[in-house]
Order: C-alpha cells, then sequence, then structure tokens
C-alpha cells in the first residue's frame, strides 16, 4: 500500500499525461463531467500498474461519441446499448461509460439498463467500495462515498450498500470478491461473507460463461488459494467446482497433510512457484494451475480401506483425469485446455515409478511420447506433487526428477526425442510395403513407432528392413 501523498501524485500524474488529458479536456469543452473510475484509481493506492484506463461521464453514448470522435484514433461502440464507447488514443485502449442507476428483476443478473445523472450514484451501484472510487478530471478531485479509501487502507473488501442486496442484484460478485480476496491480498469482511453463505444458491441464474470466466481470473492470481478457500467456505465451490470441496472428506495417503484438500491448495501455490522459475514461462499458465488444483480429484471416488487400514486410491489418475474433462466441458472450456489439462492428471503419477527402479531408456522415451507437448507442464506438476515434510524423501524425489531430466536432455540431443516419431513416414512405408492409404499403413506405422520406442533411431535402411521382416511374418500368419 502506497502513502496516500504518492498515490495522489501518482494519479495526478496519470491525469496530467497526454491521451487522458487530452480527454479530459474535450469533455470538459463539450460542458460534460468526466472521471476516472474504478481499477485504476484503486491500483494507484495500491502501488500496482494502472493498464486499463475506465471513464464515466454524464454524456449520453452518442454524445461521448461525437466528442472522442476528434481526439481519439479510433472508435467502437459495440457495448453501446450498456453506455459503453470504446477508443484507442495512441497506444492506450479506453472505455468511457455514461452514469449507470440499473435495476435487477432478481431472476436474471442481465439488468434493466438505465443512465444515471449522478457521479456519486454511479459508485454506489458497484461492486465493492474499493472499486468505488473516482478523481474528476480535469479538477483532479477523489470522490469516495462509500469509505473506499479507508477499505483500502485497512485491506478490507466490502460493497457500497448492503452485500445481500448488492449479491442479490447480481450474484457474480460473489465469486468476484474471492478474486479479490486473492489478487489484492484484502480480507473480506463478516457481512459480505455471511451474505455469499445466504446466497450461494443464487449463483445459477449466472451464465456458465462469466462463471468460467470469473474462476479463470482467480486462478490467474499470484495466490489463488484465499479465493479458493472462500469459495469453499462460503458454499459457492460446490455449485461451481464441486470435485474441490468433495476433497475436503478424504485423507492423503501419504499422511502428513490434513486431507487431500490442503494438498491439492499446496500442489498448486508449488505448482504457480515452479511455473515463476522454469524456463519458457512468461505468464501464468491457466492449465497447469487447474491441473494441479484438480489432480487428485480422482481420490473420493476410488477411496478404500485395505487390510490393516491402510487406505489406497488406486486408479484415481484414470478417474479424475475423465471428471476433470467432463467439469471442464460442463463449464465450457475450450477443447485444448480440456483435453490438457485430463492428460496431465493422467499422467502425474507416471514418474514416482522412477524411483523404484532404474527406468531404461525405452521407458523414458515412452514418458516423453505420452507427455507429448504437455512434457514441461508434467515437469512441473510432478515436481508440485512432493509436499512431504520428509526432508530426506522429498530431496530423494528431486533428486531423481533431476536425473529423469537430464536423461531426457540427453536422449533429446543424442536422438531428437522432442519429436518422436518412426524411422519412416507413411508415404515411406506405403512404397516399401506397396501399399495404399488404409489400416494396414496405420498398423505398420505403429510397429515402427515401437521399435523407435524400445531401441531409438534406426535408420532408413535398418527401419526397411525389420518392416519388410514384419509384414512376411503376419502375412503368413494371416
Amino acid at each position: 500500500m502506497e502513502s496516500v501523498a504518492s498515490a495522489i501524485q501518482r494519479l495526478g500524474e496519470l491525469a496530467a499525461s497526454p491521451p487522458v488529458a487530452r480527454l479530459a479536456t474535450a469533455f470538459a469543452a463539450a460542458g460534460k463531467e468526466f472521471a476516472l473510475v474504478g481499477g485504476p484509481v484503486r491500483d494507484a493506492f495500491l502501488g500496482r500498474p494502472v493498464s486499463d484506463l475506465d471513464f464515466t461521464t454524464n454524456a449520453s453514448p452518442d454524445e461521448i461519441l461525437a466528442i472522442i470522435t476528434a481526439v481519439t484514433d479510433a472508435q467502437w461502440d459495440i457495448g453501446r446499448a450498456f453506455g459503453t464507447i470504446g477508443a484507442r488514443i495512441g497506444r492506450d485502449t479506453v472505455e468511457i461509460t455514461t452514469y449507470r442507476a440499473d435495476s435487477y428483476d432478481g431472476a436474471s443478473r442481465k439488468p434493466a439498463v438505465a443512465f444515471g445523472d449522478s457521479l456519486e450514484a454511479d459508485l454506489a451501484r458497484r461492486d465493492f467500495t474499493v472499486n468505488a472510487m473516482a478523481l474528476r478530471l480535469p479538477e483532479q478531485v477523489l470522490v469516495d462515498p462509500s469509505g473506499g479509501m479507508e477499505h483500502l487502507l485497512a485491506g478490507i473488501l466490502t460493497t457500497p450498500g448492503g452485500p445481500d442486496i448488492s449479491f442479490g442484484d447480481d450474484p457474480l460478485r460473489m465469486m468476484r470478491a474471492a478474486r479479490f480476496a486473492s489478487q489484492l491480498g484484502f480480507t473480506v469482511d463478516e457481512a459480505t461473507v455471511a451474505a455469499m453463505h445466504a446466497l450461494a444458491d443464487r449463483l445459477p441464474i449466472v451464465s456458465v460463461e462469466r462463471v468460467s470466466d470469473e474462476l479463470t481470473k482467480l486462478l490467474l492470481t499470484d495466490d489463488p488459494v484465499p479465493g479458493i478457500r472462500l469459495l469453499v467456505e462460503t458454499g459457492i465451490a460446490a455449485l461451481v467446482l464441486p470435485e474441490v470441496p468433495a476433497l475436503q472428506l478424504e485423507v492423503d495417503e501419504h499422511a502428513h497433510h490434513k486431507d487431500v484438500y490442503e494438498h491439492s491448495l499446496t500442489v498448486l501455490r508449488q505448482a504457480i512457484d515452479l511455473e515463476r522459475t522454469r524456463p519458457g514461462i512468461t505468464a501464468p499458465d491457466l492449465t497447469l494451475r487447474i491441473a494441479a488444483l484438480l489432480h487428485d480429484i480422482g481420490k473420493p471416488s476410488t477411496r478404500r480401506i485395505e487390510a490393516g487400514g491402510v487406505v489406497t486410491f488406486h486408479h484415481h489418475d484414470v478417474v479424475g483425469a475423465k471428471l476433470a474433462s467432463r467439469r471442464l466441458k460442463a463449464l465450457r472450456f475450450d477443447k485444448d485446455t480440456t483435453t490438457a489439462v485430463a492428460r496431465l492428471i493422467e499422467l502425474h503419477l507416471r514418474f514416482f515409478g522412477y524411483t523404484e527402479g532404474a527406468w531404461t531408456d525405452s521407458a523414458v522415451r515412452r514418458y516423453v511420447r505420452d507427455a507429448g507437448d504437455q512434457l514441461e507442464r508434467l515437469h512441473i506438476l510432478t515436481r508440485a506433487d512432493v509436499t512431504t515434510r520428509n526432508v530426506r524423501k522429498a530431496d530423494r524425489l528431486s533428486f531423481a526428477y533431476d536425473n529423469l531430466e537430464e536423461r531426457i536432455a540427453d536422449l533429446r540431443e543424442q536422438e531428437g526425442i522432442a519429436a518422436l516419431r518412426p524411422d519412416l513416414d507413411g508415404e515411406e512405408i506405403m512404397r516399401v510395403l506397396g501399399l495404399s492409404p488404409g489400416r494396414e499403413v496405420g498398423e505398420a506405422y505403429r510397429f515402427l513407432m515401437e521399435l523407435r520406442l524400445d531401441e531409438g533411431p534406426l535408420g532408413a535402411e535398418e527401419a526397411e528392413r525389420r518392416l519388410t521382416a514384419w509384414w512376411v511374418a503376419r502375412s503368413s500368419a494371416d
């Protein structure tokens, strides 16, 4: 949290920047109010980077468009029905919205759009007090009718009005509370948490796409765990991602954690820590984070009590992959993300066999083949899945995985295993065997792939000899 004086200075510098000053001057010349609002004002006080520039005004959408056309490089009115006009001015993209005074019918989160005539009334309808502050321009006067500054200083998240009214109007704000708790590191006040408990069952009126978008934003924060905990504690996760709260019922087989739920949150945090240090990863990785959170969701349905009271979760990797795929499809995540997450969950236990006996080069090649383009994520997930407090055991697993990665690197250099393919492609197979495209070509391709995995590169001549011998033996058997 920056000092108020330094935050005011940052806001002053922002207000004086060419794009903002140009817009403020244009609206003042037209006799219209104009203010920087919401996130940029909040982030200036928090010392966070100010990126998206959102403004509000008493000008109508048509008036906004008329005012900005002469001072911006491009304009778009896709949000005109909601009072929002977008524009590009230099390198900056801005949104300018007419004061709103919406009302809700209680059956849908879509409001009956109504334009207002007061900045203070517009701020009162916003989601949280820390987002309900504005800087009037060009005067540079801070407007804070709901005590947002006080809540920023205290690190508290609450709504401008009663949270039951706010969440009743727009249930998605409950998920936004969880996201901001993680994003800002704030504590959600007791009344707001109580309203989340009481109104969780209203969330289904929100579209799946909006829920998924908010869940994604939460997972992409620096530390999603506080927000996830809040969703679980208030019953919202049971509606959105029920497999996560279900993990609380199970005991982790390592017996070093409270339960699988706590283990999964630890794995998520450790994956994020590794994500920041691994080469080639430059941004938060949604696929990796979903896989880390959900990697053990197959445990509840596979839990068994064996002789002697030993708890097992046989095949929870395969079951978990299917459950994750089903859930992500229901949440309408894209196909690539869904497929990748399921694959990571299915493979997340594969490495632990490596410590039980030396893998052959063939086993290493198959590990790389099965991981495919998810190999780097699998490296991270597997390392993050080690949450034991036994330092010696943790070091042993870490050293073993170091060794596996070294072997992969060596084989990649020697054999090019980054792109595991047979020594002959489909065209060459058809030439050697005199075949036309069809099922038999696929069988021959798979035969050569198994040779490649078992023995490494053979070379074209040896591959042709082996392929021909296999084909003759196969034909004789038929």
